[in-house]
């Protein structure tokens, strides 16, 4: 079973572990969960994506983690909107039999939405607001599952 869901609501980690681990055959979950930092003088971020096509290029990159691992299911939620210091941003979960299977495929799942998910992201700092471009070190991590 798998879920992707981009949302502006927040998401309710403990039920979204229950509802992934309803498989008898999970011995282990991976979890990722990103929360905005507070990080000095930046107040707010605002995430935007392309309805539509960022549920299928999450989709499209489940199935690359599910050819490469064997994985009973994955959770993948990524909010949008405006958010502010220490909400709750991403969600990977990963459900497979083995630990080594769920770690990696989490990890590989992260690294893409780090990366290539097509979300925009803008900061709010003291006023202003810049677009935030990706970072050298995240493609750098995504280039060790090419």
């Amino acid at each position: 079973m798998n879920t992707i869901r981009v949302q502006a609501e927040d998401f309710d980690l403990n039920a979204e572990l229950a509802a992934l681990r309803a498989n008898d055959a999970t011995g282990a979950l991976a979890t990722f969960t990103g929360v905005m930092r507070n990080e000095g003088d930046l107040s707010a971020l605002l995430l935007e994506h392309y309805p539509g096509m960022t549920e299928r290029e999450i989709a499209r990159h489940i199935e690359d983690a599910q050819s490469r691992w064997p994985i009973l299911g994955i959770t993948i939620i990524h909010r949008i909107g405006r958010l502010v210091p220490g909400s709750n941003v991403v969600l990977v979960a990963v459900a497979a039999s083995h630990r080594k299977a769920a770690f990696a495929a989490c990890e590989f799942l992260m690294d893409y939405l780090k990366t290539n998910a097509p979300f925009w992201k803008q900061e709010e700092r003291a006023g202003r607001t810049d677009w935030i471009e990706a970072k050298a070190s995240d493609a750098v991590a995504l280039e060790k599952w090419r």
